[in-house]
């Protein structure tokens, strides 16, 4: 089999807040930007990886959700619970610092793990959870 990671989905509650934190604060680029029916969908990527893309939808878009199975999707994002998504980079520290002074709620600044990795953590606007690996 030859696969590959194409798309992985995110909610998010307000697409301003998330598009600045995935394009200006993660320096990702916007590939699509597509609004229907009062809800959103941002697709992001890293620009060396046009294969690979976030993309940050609103919380259970999908058909055949309930208005209660929605505000529980909600009501996880806001405590941090619903979704999370690991990133890696060879610059943790540098890459700690700007995420931090673009004002994203830190986590966990970068640890060395007892399994071997180094990493750290925040929440995106939505408060979904992002950590980053260090690349060795």
């Amino acid at each position: 089999m030859d696969l590959t990671i194409h798309w992985t989905f995110l909610p998010h509650n307000d697409p301003d807040a998330a598009l600045a934190f995935y394009r200006d604060t993660l320096g990702f680029e916007v590939r699509n930007d597509v609004g229907s029916g009062g809800m959103r969908w941002i697709t992001v990527g890293p620009a060396d990886q046009p294969g690979t893309s976030i993309v940050l939808e609103p919380p259970a878009a999908g058909h055949g959700v309930t208005d209660d199975e929605r505000r529980t999707v909600v009501e996880m994002m806001a405590k941090g619970s619903y979704a999370r998504i690991t990133l890696a980079t060879t610059d943790l520290d540098g890459t700690f610092a700007r995420v931090q002074a673009g004002g994203a709620e830190v986590v966990q600044e970068p640890t060395e793990q007892p399994y071997g990795v180094r990493d750290c953590a925040f929440r995106d606007p939505a408060g979904n959870l992002i950590r980053i690996n260090e690349h060795r």
